[in-house]
């Protein structure tokens, strides 16, 4: 029985008709080819017309809904592609435990070391275009390396040549089998993607020729395992040609959530960046993988492509889902030991702020934190505020005459903020992270930069990337916000190390306020 077209598709006998007072118009020549059941048209606009929907008050989604998500659509949003090559390496990497127990410890090394450097690789990472033969070269260096690693340790600890060699013909064998295992998922996906079982929703940012080709490309070749679901309008340029348009740039959120969009892919090289990336931003499209192609020729896409058109992917624009989870299970563990281990530091600082300015050792106050929620941070006084409205809307008290030698010698140090600690564990607060800032200011500093209110996608830190780097006391606002939304858009547990580090080498040299 021949499969039925999905919502949105066209078969050759049921094209509908553009409207347009000259009729339908289609592509002709190798540009408006499409597979069967899918064809690319314009929509007859004329030369000079804006782009549809432009001028209305809001988005018409019975203009959009037709160009919803096809049945697989729905049913694979959730997948993605370490989900199937990750427990297939694992499998074969503890292949060698069934033939013997006798090396299980280097065997388990071995397999943790091994996901864990192609996890760095970018082995598990979604590729538009499917080829074991793409990953072959950084497939067996890594291998190499984590056998390498391993090896030297089993040397060590073991004197015998005989073990050494038996263990090193199991990493052999398993090494062999993640290839072999390698090249079965890579095949399945590619049969999974060309029947259409697996595929995910995409919208092209750009009306230009190479969204136009990107839009033939995804509907004739489905092995990329796009649907291409229309274009999005970024310059309003008249005549634009690339079909279907279904919005203009500032309604891509909700674009996206009315045709369910899963992968968003960058197509126009004359879109502003900071326009370009204030939309991306937003909550409901920073949730959709983001594809970009390369505005300089000779950009280097490591070997992935849609067609002949270079594509890279882009980092996620925020902290979600695993990472989230990584992030928040590090600050955990870190906010405890740290609590354990500074115990004595912590009692020392409060016997001193106590003989310094009598009861009174805590000093709280409202700030913002993750998606703009207000919370009360913990720190060690230094000084004691008039009142609470001078509390909120005073920028600094550096220079205060009201803080004295210790609070001083606290704030230099920045031992003041260690009660912060019990923040990260009740999940206020991040240990890296933008600094927090009281109502007042984010209220005030959001009207006036705009990309300030962009720092908040992630929870506030302990410390934060722009501290590190100068940023403290009265140094421009819009420099702190770039590095702030530069770290959630590069974090990595690496990062989060290096800000630390550099932390206590601000805390040595007394480099505090």
């Amino acid at each position: 029985m021949p499969r039925q077209p999905a919502t949105g598709q066209q078969t050759p006998a049921t094209r509908a008709r553009a409207d347009s007072p000259q009729g339908p118009v289609e592509v002709t020549g190798d540009a408006g080819r499409s597979s069967p059941g899918v064809p690319l048209k314009t929509s007859g606009r004329p030369e000079g017309e804006p782009p549809a929907g432009a001028g209305r008050p809001g988005l018409d989604a019975t203009a959009v809904l037709p160009y919803a998500g096809s049945r697989a659509s729905h049913r694979t949003r959730a997948l993605r592609a370490w989900m199937m090559t990750a427990p297939v390496d694992v499998a074969a990497l503890l292949a060698p435990l069934l033939m013997t127990h006798q090396y299980w410890r280097g065997t388990l090394v071995m397999a943790g070391l091994t996901v864990t450097f192609f996890a760095a690789g970018g082995l598990y990472h979604a590729r538009r275009h499917v080829s074991i033969l793409d990953e072959l070269p950084s497939l067996c260096g890594r291998l190499l390396a984590s056998a390498a690693v391993v090896a030297m340790i089993a040397a060590l600890r073991h004197e015998s040549a005989e073990y050494v060699l038996g263990f090193t013909r199991g990493v052999g064998i398993a090494a062999g089998l993640v290839l072999v295992g390698r090249l079965l998922t890579r095949e399945f996906a590619t049969i999974a993607r060309k029947r259409r079982w697996v595929e995910h929703n995409a919208i092209i940012i750009g009306s230009g020729p190479t969204a136009v080709e990107l839009a033939r490309l995804l509907r004739r070749y489905p092995q990329y395992g796009l649907r291409f679901v229309g274009c999005v309008d970024a310059t309003s340029r008249p005549g634009s040609a690339a079909q279907p348009l279904i919005g203009r740039l500032d309604e891509l959120e909700q674009l996206v959530r009315i045709v369910e969009c899963d992968v968003l892919i960058i197509a126009d090289p004359e879109c502003p960046e900071s326009v370009l990336m204030e939309v991306l931003r937003r909550p409901g499209n920073a949730a959709c993988d983001l594809w970009a192609v390369p505005r300089l020729w000779g950009s280097r896409s490591h070997g992935d492509h849609i067609g002949a058109i270079p594509i890279v992917k882009v980092g996620d624009t925020t902290l979600s889902g695993p990472r989230w989870a990584l992030k928040r299970a590090s600050d955990v563990m870190f906010a405890s030991l740290a609590l354990l281990l500074l115990s004595p530091v912590l009692l020392l600082c409060a016997l001193a702020v106590l003989i310094d300015g009598g009861p009174g050792i805590f000093f709280r106050q409202v700030r913002i934190g993750r998606h703009g929620e207000p919370f009360h941070i913990i720190k060690f006084r230094s000084m004691r505020p008039v009142d609470e409205h001078e509390s909120q809307t005073n920028w600094s008290i550096a220079h205060d005459r009201r803080v004295g030698p210790i609070g001083r010698f606290l704030r230099r140090t920045s031992l003041d903020e260690l009660p912060q600690l019990w923040n990260i564990l009740r999940g206020d607060m991040s240990v890296v992270g933008p600094r927090p800032e009281r109502p007042y200011f984010v209220e005030k500093f959001s009207a006036e930069y705009p990309n300030y209110a962009m720092r908040h996608r992630v929870p506030v830190g302990l410390t934060g990337l722009a501290q590190v780097s100068g940023l403290r006391g009265d140094t421009p606002i819009s420099d702190r916000a770039r590095f702030d939304n530069y770290y959630i858009e590069n974090w990595s547990l690496w990062l989060d190390a290096k800000v630390l580090l550099r932390t206590v080498a601000e805390v040595f040299r007394a480099g505090g306020r």
